[in-house]
């Protein structure tokens, strides 16, 4: 699929690719520095159990999303898609669409048969997007945090 008469390319992400993930983490409302986003990409690309694919357009990143084989004592094995942004500038375009569909043949390869996301309530624009994917909401629930220390900086849900 051609954007712009440049070809769409969906890949892993390596650690040069920090900078601009930690730009587009401002769009989902998460302010991360490209060294903090240097250090996460270190440790989460280490693991076999994670996948972090980015949407590149030329040369510059347009999208991303985090995907994590996870096993819940409770349900089981299953793949979660942890964070999924697109450029503003890029949206509806099918760039998420394409993003997702890399993760779950991922997932599908790890012999994980389903695939959950959290959404907040209000990013409505992501829930019929979703739902045209083939997702079906299974529950509302209220998402809390506790600061273990005093003073250390930590992401908001």
């Amino acid at each position: 699929m051609a954007l712009h008469q440049q070809p769409l390319r969906i890949r892993t992400a390596v650690l040069e690719d920090s900078a601009q993930i930690a730009e587009l983490s401002v769009v989902l409302g998460y302010p991360v520095s490209a060294s903090t986003m240097h250090e996460r990409l270190k440790r989460l690309l280490s693991r076999s159990e994670e996948l972090i694919l980015v949407a590149e357009l030329a040369s510059s990143i347009v999208g991303w999303v985090h995907g994590s084989e996870q096993e819940l004592l409770e349900s089981g094995r299953r793949c979660e898609i942890l964070g999924l942004v697109v450029d503003p500038l890029h949206r509806g375009k099918g760039i998420a669409r394409q993003l997702v569909t890399q993760l779950e043949t991922w997932a599908a390869s790890r012999g994980l048969d389903h695939i959950a996301v959290r959404s907040n309530v209000l990013r409505v624009e992501s829930h019929p997007f979703y739902e045209r994917l083939g997702y079906v909401r299974s529950k509302t629930q209220h998402a809390y945090l506790k600061q273990l220390y005093p003073g250390s900086s930590s992401a908001s849900i």
